[in-house]
């Protein structure tokens, strides 16, 4: 490889940045930075009544988010722009006609209502529904006849008849496809739109890609494509058609099968490197056993000879492991910032905290994100340290407070925690294994129906570090309530 390597990642403004094509920009990003190429981002805008501004900057943003930059295109600028095929328009008209004036494309008049009722009759005479190529011949008079009659033509590509186009797909090897199925195919619409697939010819060409590197899906557009870059005299990039991502139950990922864009799991608390690691697992094996890898590393391990060739399966539970490790791993002062706005759409914590309400926030957090995967998470397990008036686990109730002793174990940990001095993890554990000797029972016994007492749940951080955080005040003011709720039970 050298440093000629330009790929691009050219996404459609109509809708979210989804999983699938965030894997696919990613494995543009990895696969440039590797060889010290360049990634082109450019915005497949031709589709207008679907295409939106809002949809572009949630994609830009959600590149971002995930540490994707990029060398050239929206606000990166660049010796091939503009990066908006909605701002091409000319540069595609021009070359339609230059094909027309060769005599490689010619001006169909056929109506869309023509067309279904060629289609029509062809499935019902068993024949495959391609066009039937009336309007290559026509001539000029007749030409003007049609203009007359008001209708406005399409341009399509005179392609051969016979024979067979053949890609050569970094994956699968050769793909042949018969000419004969490919038909005469539209590359400017009647309402002087291009085609997605014209468009993207002329545009990656013009953009000197070298290697086109997308979803699988597209791999049918491809024979077209050929044609295209053949028809034009442009020389042909390396085609690489990733395999496509699945559901578990292996169908099409989809909504049904939970979050499926960048936008929902950021707002879900995922963070963005643990998101960018699992997305390079999707179909890419690393050297080694280790999954964890961080973008550099990512980089350098990166290859397209590591790409599988079947389909990769998606599997949100490995996602929110690997995201629980991240959210440990990160700097506490990284998730401090990031967690806050979770805390406050659940009005736990004011808009801005004053000294005080900080150190205990930072405690909290730091107790609290060892024990859940998610930055949403981290707010809901953290609850409790906010609010006196929650209700306890129900199954939690019935395994710890139903039991005999109950009430006499927390009101016997009330009285030993009353007369401590200092307040603190080694004190209040002591002081727990001293009443677990006395009262001749597993310190399990006593702890269990403690940190239901307190938090209302069943797991958590570690007991004495939850009574730590809400202070010794707080602490027996939990028993007591804990107590009171028991003994009406019965």
């Amino acid at each position: 490889m050298t440093k000629d390597i330009r790929v691009r990642f050219a996404p459609s403004p109509t809708g979210s940045l989804h999983i699938g094509g965030a894997r696919t920009a990613l494995f543009n990003w990895l696969f440039a930075r590797h060889h010290g190429g360049s990634l082109i981002l450019r915005i497949d805008d031709t589709d207008l009544a679907r295409s939106t501004e809002e949809s572009t900057r949630g994609i830009l943003s959600a590149l971002r988010w995930l540490g994707l930059d990029w060398d050239e295109g929206p606000d990166a600028g660049g010796s091939y722009g503009p990066y908006f095929q909605s701002q091409r328009l000319e540069l595609y008209t021009k070359i339609a006609q230059e094909l027309v004036d060769q005599g490689r494309a010619y001006y169909c008049y056929c109506t869309p209502e023509e067309l279904a009722e060629r289609r029509k009759q062809a499935m019902a005479e068993g024949k495959a529904p391609r066009y039937d190529g009336r309007c290559r011949e026509l001539t000029s008079q007749e030409r003007i006849q049609k203009e007359n009659e008001g209708h406005r033509p399409a341009i399509r590509l005179r392609i051969p008849d016979a024979g067979e186009t053949v890609v050569q797909d970094f994956f699968r090897g050769d793909v042949v496809f018969a000419n004969d199925v490919l038909d005469d195919f539209i590359i400017i619409k009647s309402n002087g739109m291009p085609t997605y697939n014209f468009a993207c010819v002329v545009d990656d060409a013009k953009m000197q890609i070298s290697h086109i590197l997308r979803a699988e899906e597209h791999l049918s557009n491809t024979p077209r494509q050929i044609l295209i870059y053949q028809a034009l005299g442009y020389p042909l990039p390396i085609f690489a058609h990733v395999p496509m991502i699945l559901a578990p139950d292996r169908s099409k990922l989809s909504k049904r099968h939970g979050a499926t864009s960048v936008e929902e799991f950021r707002d879900m608390g995922y963070l963005p490197e643990a998101l960018i690691n699992y997305l390079a697992l999707l179909g890419w094996s690393p050297e080694g056993e280790e999954e964890i890898l961080s973008l550099p590393e990512l980089v350098r391990q990166f290859t397209l000879e590591r790409v599988g060739k079947t389909a990769a399966v998606y599997d949100v539970k490995k996602l929110t492991w690997m995201n629980g490790h991240y959210l440990n791993e990160r700097d506490l002062d990284d998730v401090i910032e990031l967690v806050m706005p979770y805390f406050q759409e659940k009005n736990l914590i004011p808009q801005q905290l004053n000294d005080e309400e900080m150190a205990y926030f930072r405690q909290v957090v730091d107790a609290v994100r060892t024990r859940v995967k998610t930055l949403a998470e981290v707010a809901d397990a953290s609850e409790y340290f906010y609010i006196d008036d929650f209700s306890y686990d129900e199954k939690g109730v019935r395994k710890h407070f139903r039991k005999e002793n109950s009430v006499e174990y927390l009101k016997k940990a009330a009285e030993k925690l009353a007369a401590l001095q200092n307040f603190d993890l080694e004190t209040t554990e002591r002081a727990y294994r001293e009443l677990s000797e006395e009262l001749g029972v597993k310190a399990g016994k006593i702890i269990h129906p403690t940190r239901l007492a307190l938090s209302g749940r069943t797991m958590g951080p570690g007991l004495f570090d939850i009574m730590v955080i809400l202070g010794k005040d707080k602490t027996l003011q939990r028993l007591d309530r804990a107590v009171q709720y028991i003994e009406n039970l019965t």
